[in-house]
């Protein structure tokens, strides 16, 4: 065990030592993190309930549109302010005529006006087109119980509305979602994304690189003269990529609390846990890519390809939520798919430790398959 220590150590200690690493470790993965935990937010207003903007334009010259305007407000439906909201463009627009109070006095069927303005925003405008329905039929429910409460042949006045409106609703419909965020967005999402991807992608090429460059020029069999066993300088090498994985994970766990406020509270242990084996994982691999290829600048571009397929595939730059149903089976065939899965799971749906109990065996399956595989192949 001192050996497998003192070899994870030396190896840590040079992979530090390189300014590069310093790059490909903090700068480049900071910078990913805050593009896409920028990018990713889906538009104004919360992301699992929707509110776009909308075009109101009250015409009427009497007090029915004013209410109705209300109505339409209480449904979610808001109305950007020209001057300082120039870049939420609204979706729709919804026209109250000058006459709609009168003609409703008359007793004559009126038309509100609505209109898609922007038909790539056929989602939202759907959405909009909902809201609209729900306050006309709240509309015409609050006229008919003002008019019986005012007598036949009236019409009910604005405070009358009022009044119906400020009584408490005899029947409550409580909805809410089964998860609080459906789709994981924000730095929510990018911060573990980013970090599978790059701790996979670090520890393949730094590990495949260093151990195909140290066969080539000796170092492998200067050390085997010495008191050191196969067994643990294949550990020792492992081990030494953990613990780079670790620093990484460390300093971006701490970033994301602290700078880009990610909700880790109460599951920081079980996001830990995952990381920390799926760094094993990622180790492993890369010793053992190591093992297999000869010469180091044929591993790096191998272990690039590799971990940007697995981080491609495992859902690092796009949620497995969004995904459909065949791609989901085909993340769930590589580490970062698990990793994700479980990181998802505790971060943005705030599920408990116990729910990634199925990921952490499977991610520990891989890595105990992957230092096997190491072991095996590891040549000197």
């Amino acid at each position: 065990m001192k050996r497998i220590l003192l070899v994870g150590h030396n190896d840590l200690r040079l992979f530090l030592k390189s300014r590069t690493s310093f790059i490909w470790l903090f700068v480049i993965p900071l910078m990913f993190i805050g593009l896409m935990g920028t990018l990713a937010r889906y538009g104004p207003g919360k992301t699992e309930n929707r509110f776009p903007p909308v075009l109101v334009e009250d015409h009427d010259t009497g007090h029915v549109g004013g209410y109705f305007v209300d109505l339409l407000a209480a449904q979610g439906l808001w109305r950007p302010d020209p001057e300082k909201d120039k870049t939420n463009k609204p979706v729709c627009g919804i026209r109250i005529p000058a006459d709609f109070t009168a003609r409703l006095q008359a007793r004559q069927d009126t038309n509100v006006e609505y209109t898609v303005l922007d038909p790539t925003r056929a989602a939202d405008a759907m959405l909009i087109e909902a809201r609209v329905v729900r306050a006309l039929v709240t509309l015409n429910s609050h006229l008919l119980e003002a008019s019986a409460a005012t007598g036949p042949g009236t019409f009910p006045t604005g405070a009358a509305l009022q009044a119906v409106r400020a009584k408490p609703d005899p029947v409550i419909l409580e909805a809410k979602y089964e998860n609080p965020r459906q789709v994981p967005t924000g730095f929510n999402f990018s911060l573990p994304g980013n970090l599978v991807n790059f701790l996979m992608m670090n520890l393949l090429i730094f590990g495949g690189t260093t151990v195909a460059a140290h066969r080539r020029n000796g170092t492998l069999r200067r050390l085997m003269t010495l008191p050191v066993r196969r067994g643990e300088l294949v550990a020792g090498r492992i081990f030494g990529l953990w613990l780079l994985g670790l620093v990484q994970i460390v300093f971006f766990l701490l970033v994301g609390r602290f700078v880009f406020h990610v909700n880790l509270g109460a599951n920081l242990p079980g996001v830990a846990l995952v990381l920390i084996v799926f760094a094993w994982v990622a180790a492993a691999l890369g010793v053992l890519v190591g093992s297999v290829l000869d010469a180091p600048d044929r591993v790096a571009g191998v272990c690039v390809f590799a971990s940007l397929m697995m981080a491609c595939l495992g859902g690092c730059w796009f949620p497995l939520e969004v995904m459909p149903d065949w791609m989901k089976v085909v993340a769930h065939c590589v580490p970062t798919g698990w990793a994700m899965d479980a990181l998802n799971h505790l971060i943005t749906f705030g599920h408990g430790t116990g729910t990634v109990v199925t990921p952490l065996l499977v991610l520990a399956g891989c890595a105990i398959a992957a230092t096997a595989a190491a072991a095996k192949f590891f040549r000197v």
